[in-house]
């Protein structure tokens, strides 16, 4: 019994030495990468300072304040790899009288250490997703970095295998000290590029957790909670930027449909047939006051144009507005599609706008576009294009033509329950042999 209990509380403390770790890793490798110039050294000293809290916590209790107690213990190690490296570089005589310099940093290193933490988080989120890294290896890192995630847990939300998650991590970190990627936020014409990243890495994550490319299931909340997590950081962090409130009232008036877009077997529930008393009111309410913020920002540009970010949340704050589906303003998600195309012109934008020009102007309007958009080298294997043009020769009574269209879509998606709605969709316009697995 007593082994039992002793066990429990063990458990106990580790699961919460985890949410310590997941609030405050990210504060804990900023303010150490700012001091040792490396995030990936600066990541080896915070995991030294959870190894210490592992081995001693379950012995004394978890502390009043653990997150100062992790920095604390941070603190530590970073003043102890900081005299090592002055050791070594004096032993190899390469530094001369900056040598002098650099030992007079470590007894303010402490001072250092407890600077406003604010400009080291949004140093680590420019870091963690600087251009000179791959898309793939920026999503890894800022989820390991920022967002406290381990290897194991990210691979499992990208279906990976955890090695090569493991290696494209390890491999972002040597990339960033071998470029010599300085720790700071860029400053002129070189920050509107380098927020675009950062927005994009995490709009990708909510965008994975919000509709999985593949898989058994249609979302992964998890991503989107994390996702959301992030985008809310770097509103505080950066609160100037129009962009940044336009990307977080995007994800937030998304997450809203979370509960009503998947049916109790897991299946997904499309738009215009959710139950939106089970869209979640708070969150679009604090998506509408970012798209507020967001607008009040660019007013004071003299109304410079709307960011891509800004449209799209404005898009769905349309969908958000309307109590029912025949109450959407779709004539202004027209229009507001048509200023995204030319903002930010994409074939997928143009698929998007053809599904509004549809439900605005009837299926003909929206099909003349779609039928455009299908030598589009770029949508060849794009699941959605045959998924859209098969809806809209339903709507017509093509009925032939839009089965062979969901076929086509339900043989190109990854996603298994996607897959099983676009075979049912294929199946209501009657007729067909049954699909095959595809390969």
């Amino acid at each position: 019994m007593a082994t039992d209990t002793h066990t429990s509380i063990n458990s106990s403390i580790n699961g919460a030495i985890d949410a310590v770790w997941r609030i405050e890793s990210p504060r804990l490798i900023a303010r150490l990468a700012r001091i040792v110039r490396d995030v990936g050294i600066a990541e080896d000293l915070a995991q030294d300072a959870l190894v210490a809290a592992l081995e001693q916590w379950p012995k004394s209790g978890v502390p009043e304040n653990p997150g100062a107690w992790l920095m604390a213990a941070a603190k530590h190690r970073a003043i102890d790899h900081f005299r090592r490296s002055t050791l070594l570089e004096r032993k190899h005589e390469e530094l001369g009288r900056e040598l002098a310099t650099r030992e007079m940093v470590v007894p303010d290193l402490t001072s250092a250490l407890d600077d406003d933490v604010g400009d080291d988080l949004l140093r680590l989120v420019f870091v963690s997703c600087h251009p000179v890294l791959s898309t793939e290896a920026r999503v890894a890192l800022t989820l390991r970095l920022l967002g406290g995630l381990t290897t194991v847990e990210i691979a499992r939300a990208f279906l990976a295998p955890e090695p090569t998650i493991a290696q494209r991590i390890v491999r972002a970190k040597r990339t960033l000290a071998e470029k010599r990627v300085p720790f700071e936020v860029p400053r002129g014409p070189e920050l509107a590029a380098r927020l675009s990243s950062v927005l994009e890495v995490i709009y990708l994550i909510f965008n994975e957790g919000y509709s999985a490319t593949a898989g058994d299931d249609w979302m992964r909340p998890a991503l989107c909670e994390d996702a959301l997590r992030l985008g809310r950081i770097l509103a505080e962090l950066a609160p100037r930027e129009p962009e940044v409130h336009g990307l977080v009232a995007l994800m937030e008036i998304q997450a809203s449909r979370s509960r009503a877009r998947v049916g109790p077997s897991g299946e997904p529930i499309l738009l215009l047939d959710q139950n939106r008393a089970r869209w979640d009111q708070l969150l679009i309410s604090r998506g509408l006051a970012a798209i507020a913020r967001a607008e009040k920002l660019r007013a004071r540009e003299l109304d410079g144009p709307q960011g891509p970010y800004a449209l799209q949340a404005a898009i769905a704050a349309c969908h958000a507005r309307a109590r029912t589906p025949e109450e959407t303003d779709w004539a202004e998600i027209v229009a507001l599609y048509a200023e995204l195309a030319r903002l930010a012109p994409s074939p997928v934008v143009e698929l998007n706008r053809a599904v509004a020009l549809a439900m605005a102007f009837g299926p003909a309007a929206g099909l003349e576009l779609v039928d455009e958009l299908t030598s589009e080298p770029s949508l060849e294997n794009y699941h959605l294009l045959p998924s859209v043009r098969g809806d809209l020769l339903k709507k017509l009574g093509r009925m032939d033509e839009a089965r062979a269209e969901f076929e086509r879509a339900a043989g190109l998606t990854r996603n298994t329950r996607e897959r099983e709605l676009l075979i049912g969709r294929a199946r209501a316009c009657g007729g067909g042999a049954e699909l095959s697995e595809p390969g």
